[in-house]
């Protein structure tokens, strides 16, 4: 599966030099981060709307590994190379980047997109990478989430059957 969808794809490395040109060419990137372990209507939801801030929106995809390390030795439910070819076939994704850290922080600190999209009903000023955002001039903005779709009560529904 991995041939496929990948021209999406933007390793680590080469990040921060497409940023830059897109910046260049007065851009504004969004970038949003997750698991995205079971796509449902409730991330297409939400990637819609971080798209609506910008020009380009740039998802970081955490790898296996950081998902096992965020929700459990059961998870991801999907491989990363799954999740990446769903998420690629998504209209309103122009870019991802699979990163392995609990946190975004490095690929923020890479690609420096002008909005930080978090999904949720956090407090900006909490978040880990909101710090280096700020640093550099962007903005971060939380969307609340689509009520009644999430990744672990698929989960629960599967496992009640």
């Amino acid at each position: 599966m991995s041939h496929l969808k990948t021209v999406k794809c933007i390793e680590f490395n080469t990040s921060q030099t497409l940023a830059e040109t897109l910046r260049k060419q007065k851009k504004t990137i969004v970038f949003t981060n997750g698991c995205f372990d079971i796509l449902h209507a409730g991330h297409a939801y939400y990637l819609e709307q971080a798209k609506s801030h910008g020009d380009y929106l740039w998802i970081g995809l955490n790898s296996d590994e950081s998902v096992s390390q965020l929700k459990g030795s059961d998870r991801p439910i999907n491989p990363q190379d799954a999740r990446l070819y769903l998420l690629a076939s998504l209209g309103c994704v122009d870019f991802i980047t699979i990163f392995h850290d609990t946190t975004p922080i490095s690929l923020i600190s890479n690609i420096k997109p002008d909005i930080h999209i978090k999904g949720g009903d956090y407090n900006k000023e909490d978040l880990p990478e909101y710090p280096i955002v700020k640093d550099y001039g962007g903005d971060v903005i939380i969307k609340s989430f689509l009520t009644g779709f999430s990744s672990s009560s698929i989960i629960d529904k599967i496992n009640s059957l």
